[in-house]
């Protein structure tokens, strides 16, 4: 756990390891050069910003992330990931193409949701969580209560929560939480809406995997309600 979590004592983490195999020679020279410039001053409050604000939490290799920022460079993207190993590879993709609208975070998102200023961002992606499958793990996953209230402080009236899962329980304990909180609003009113991804998705290796292996991707968008 960070010392940011330490000291607000909030939440129990939500990941498991969070360093795979030895990183390559440039891998680790981005770990240490370029990562640092990259991400968030928890310990400081957050500059205000005139731009769009949209969080990636659980950026896995950083797929969708890169080119939801190279298609938008008027809007600031944060992205979240434990797992440093994908941490890496994300970086090697901003240094190719000299992105400059990400910043990041290497740890818990529910940190980042404390720190955000209320009504800051636009637009949550929440792609392909951890299922945590056994039901003793269950309370490890990130859609719960406390982070659905978290997402509903940080997100302004309208913003859009966007969801995608391959595992079906974890489809419909999802749509169960946030059809249960006050703050926000499913979108969904026919089959296709959550068959059908959004347009400009960016297929990832996880998601071909799952395709091919026959696990069926669900895509679901609430919207943040008003206040």
């Amino acid at each position: 756990m960070s010392e940011t979590s330490q000291q607000r004592g909030a939440h129990a983490r939500l990941y498991g390891r969070s360093k795979g195999k030895a990183l390559r020679k440039r891998q680790a020279a981005l770990i240490d050069e370029l990562l640092p410039r990259l991400s968030l001053d928890l310990a400081q409050p957050p500059e205000p910003t005139a731009r769009e604000r949209r969080l990636e939490i659980g950026f896995g290799g950083g797929e969708h992330l890169i080119a939801a920022a190279s298609d938008s460079p008027e809007v600031e993207f944060i992205g979240c990931e434990p797992f440093l190993n994908g941490v890496a590879k994300l970086l090697a993709r901003i240094d190719e193409r000299g992105l400059t609208n990400i910043r990041l975070h290497q740890g818990d998102a529910a940190d980042v949701l404390d720190w955000l200023p209320e009504d800051s961002l636009s637009r949550v992606y929440l792609f392909y969580p951890d299922p945590w499958p056994k039901r003793r793990q269950r309370k490890r996953r990130f859609v719960a209560r406390e982070n659905l209230d978290r997402l509903a402080r940080a997100m302004h009236a309208g913003a859009e929560l966007r969801f995608a899962t391959d595992i079906d329980d974890y489809a419909a304990w999802t749509l169960a939480r946030l059809r249960a909180h006050p703050a926000f609003r499913w979108r969904g009113q026919r089959a296709e809406d959550w068959r059908t991804p959004w347009p400009g998705w960016t297929r990832t290796k996880y998601e071909a995997k799952a395709m091919a292996e026959g696990r069926n991707p669900v895509y679901l968008t609430f919207v943040r309600a008003p206040h």
